[in-house]
């Protein structure tokens, strides 16, 4: 059984007893986290739409941390023009522990 969740207008595939990297949530490592369930897939078949608003995902915070560093370097032509920067963007790991109806 797998879900479709959704978070921060992105979406996710999720199982039970999957470790998901979502974008920053507020909380910390132990935390009990919920997302909604755009599509579900079971056994049964494949729900989606007023089916799968029925279901929520559950989940718990395992780490919070930061990615790899992306390097960011602008440059204009002929100006002596340079930027260098570094990004590492924040993230939340969530283990999904159950996928079940309301």
């Amino acid at each position: 059984m797998y879900a479709i969740v959704e978070n921060g207008s992105k979406q996710y595939k999720a199982e039970v007893g999957s470790v998901i990297r979502f974008e920053k949530l507020s909380g910390n490592v132990g935390d009990k986290v919920e997302f909604g369930v755009l599509m579900v897939s079971d056994e049964n078949g494949v729900k989606v739409a007023d089916e799968a608003k029925a279901y929520k995902a559950y989940g718990e915070i395992v780490a919070q941390g930061k990615d790899r560093k992306i390097i960011v370097f602008k440059y204009k032509a002929k100006k002596n023009e340079r930027k260098k920067q570094g990004h590492r963007q924040p993230f939340t790991a969530v283990k999904i522990t159950e996928i079940a109806a309301k």
